[in-house]
Order: C-alpha cells, then structure tokens, then sequence
C-alpha cells in the first residue's frame, strides 16, 4: 500500500469523512421543516399552472421517465467543456460559445425540473429546493461569466465560470440524491 501524503491511507478516509459529511447534512435537509411553508406554496402553483398534455410531456412520461436528467445535459456538457477549454490557449470564443449556450439550455431543464418537483414528498421536495438553489447560483455565476467574456475580461469570465462549475458539482450531487438515495424515478407511463 502507498504510504505517500496523497496515498490511499490518506486519501480514502479524507473521501470518506467528506461522504459522511454530506450524507448527515443532507439527513439533517431532510428532517428540516423550516421551508415546508414555501415548498407548499410553490408546489401548489406550479401544479395549478394550465399546461395540460405539456406538463406530461415535461414530465417525461412518453419516455417513461424524467426529462430533467436529459436536458441537464445540455448546460452541464456545455459548462465542463467550457471549463476544459478555459486551459486551452485560443480557445477563448468557443468556450464563451459554450458558456452561452449552457445558458440557453438552462430553461427547458428547469422548466421539467420544477415540473417534477411540483409533485415530490416533503423530505424530497426539500432536497429539491436546496437543489434549485444551487442551480440558481450556478447559473448567476454563468451569467456573469458571460458577461466578462463578452465585455472583454476573460480571466474574470473563466473564474466565474469556474465557480459556476463548482455550483454544478453541488447542485449535481443534490440531484442526484434525489433521484438514486431518495428513489425519484420514472413516471408510470400510463
């Protein structure tokens, strides 16, 4: 075994202390009832919205399940390639290409996310919030990083981008609690 300060015996107990972290503070999310008011709240709109066969469609029941995990792709893929570009000398229009178009994409996935949402129980609905939350922080930092790219500052524009990648990583692993640790899956197709 590797005894080096970055070895396995440092390294998986660093991982797994960080996991044993997370997993607590998102049992603590949970358990908490502080935003169940605003959950209900906005619950109750956005099941009241007209949007009839739509709102299937959102829901992704033609596929059999979600359409939010498919969507994401779009800003997500877009935002890591940018990042990835970011470290490439002269690639500074495509990754402000890409940083664009993520944010193109953001709507649609949003538009399905809450659309699934709007349905959820309450320890899973407030996972959800807080991953709404941190895409809204994803998505400030994407803006603002398009804006420097755009006004002629692009060293500011790749640390908000990478920032706003960070955002991502977070809101990432939210969702994907709720969907895999909370069991969110497909929709009945019928």
């Amino acid at each position: 075994m590797n005894t080096t300060a970055l070895g396995p015996t440092t390294v998986v107990p660093a991982l797994n202390a960080a996991s044993g972290w997370w997993l607590t503070a998102l049992d603590r999310l949970e358990r908490s009832s502080l935003a169940d008011p605003a959950i209900r709240v906005l619950q109750r709109g956005i099941r009241s919205l007209p949007l009839g066969d739509v709102r299937d469609l959102l829901r992704g029941r033609p596929l059999g399940h979600p359409l939010h995990p498919v969507l994401v792709q779009v800003p997500v893929g877009c935002w890591l390639s940018a990042a990835v570009l970011d470290v490439v000398p002269g690639e500074r229009r495509a990754a402000t290409t890409l940083t664009a178009v993520g944010l193109a994409g953001v709507a649609p996935a949003a538009i399905a996310g809450w659309a699934d949402w709007a349905d959820l129980p309450p320890e899973q609905a407030r996972v959800g919030l807080a991953h709404a939350v941190a895409n809204a922080a994803a998505v400030s930092c994407y803006a603002i990083s398009l804006g420097a790219r755009l006004g002629g500052r692009p060293a500011k524009g790749r640390l908000w981008g990478w920032a706003g990648l960070a955002a991502v990583g977070i809101t990432g692993a939210l969702g994907g609690h709720v969907a895999y640790r909370q069991a969110v899956g497909a929709h009945p197709t019928s």
